[in-house]
């Protein structure tokens, strides 16, 4: 089938969630620096680094597919979930979470040739309380090492989640009401 659209992220589950909701794509990477201005705070930076993924892949784009940009975000007391550096940063993290809530923020932007478009999904997420065993159990099956805030919702993880206030999809990686509307804005049909 023809791609409806160009996706700028080699995200597997950006790709599953598309998959989802019957929209084809093609993969381009946008290749942007990623580091956060002074002062710029989650709420901007998760838009900005959408829409500059989206712009990049549009910029050397043919123009004739619409451009698929997200980014996603988690933080706790005003710090930044990123990536574990090992398993003490990741340790870290996951006892910052522990039996408590944090923050996802998505943005997923569109650049076509009718223009750009951003949309913003905030979500709240709860942590029962996890063991030192758990966190220890948790890094050794390999999955929180490559994952922002050091877990995945869609994998294991799933274990420590009391309550989700918000988009399940937008936690994964991409909110797929936010991206729907922006679909459907450009006349990309879901449902037919």
């Amino acid at each position: 089938m023809q791609p409806q659209i160009i996706l700028a992220s080699q995200s597997p589950r950006r790709r599953e969630l598309l998959t989802q909701i019957g929209v084809t794509y093609r993969v381009e990477v946008a290749d942007i620096d990623e580091t956060p201005r002074p002062d710029e705070s989650p709420f901007e930076l998760v838009q900005r680094l959408a829409l500059e993924k989206a712009q990049a892949v549009w910029e050397r784009s043919d123009k004739t597919l619409p451009v698929l940009g997200a980014d996603t975000l988690g933080f706790v007391d005003h710090e930044l979930l990123l990536k574990p550096l090992d398993f003490e940063d990741a340790r870290r993290i996951l006892k910052s979470l522990s039996h408590r809530e944090h923050d996802i923020l998505t943005a997923v932007a569109l650049c076509s040739a009718q223009g750009q478009s951003v949309r913003l999904n905030h979500s709240r997420v709860w942590f029962r309380a996890i063991t030192e065993a758990e966190i220890a159990a948790y890094w050794d099956s390999g999955e929180p090492q490559d994952k922002a805030g050091a877990y995945g919702i869609q994998g294991r993880a799933a274990i420590f989640i009391e309550r989700l206030e918000g988009s399940h999809s937008g936690v994964m990686g991409l909110p797929l009401f936010e991206t729907a509307q922006l679909l459907q804005a450009q006349g990309i049909s879901l449902l037919s």
